[in-house]
């Protein structure tokens, strides 16, 4: 089946690529979560208004990617979050409140979507963090989730 992802699937492609896909992958899991759309001929358009977006949203430049790299593995960013008397979270700490918590700190603005967490981040104390800013480019950043008073 020939579909189009609208949102980055690991391992599959980005945004905005036209893939060839088994049926059963795209009815059961690509399309009920929105992460693509079926193929069709006016497909194009859709194409090139995700591609589109898509540039918009990225990091321009290899050059800027890099600057940006270094400012977010120079410093820490603190997160604050409520947690327990144990050091616990209520609950995770969210890839959004990661980059509102960048863009709060000064160091520079990214998106949701490019941060990985490896496991989620549920106590307190330093943790790493892998961002992606080109598909050339990514920087660990260090992240120090402190408890909100």
């Amino acid at each position: 089946m020939k579909i189009i992802l609208t949102h980055e699937v690991h391992g599959l492609g980005s945004a905005g690529d036209v893939v060839d896909v088994k049926d059963g992958y795209a009815r059961n899991y690509l399309l009920p979560r929105s992460l693509a759309t079926p193929w069709t001929k006016g497909g194009q358009k859709q194409v090139e208004a995700i591609t589109k977006a898509r540039e918009v949203r990225a990091v321009k430049s290899l050059d800027d990617a890099k600057s940006l790299k270094g400012q977010l593995e120079a410093g820490k960013v603190n997160l604050q979050a409520r947690a327990g008397q144990s050091g616990r979270l209520f609950g995770a700490v969210t890839t959004a409140e990661i980059a509102d918590a960048v863009k709060a700190a000064g160091v520079g603005s990214i998106d949701r979507r490019t941060v990985q967490v490896a496991q989620p981040i549920r106590s307190l104390g330093e943790h790493e963090v892998q961002v992606r800013l080109h598909p050339e480019v990514a920087a660990t950043l260090k992240l120090n989730v402190v408890a909100a008073k």
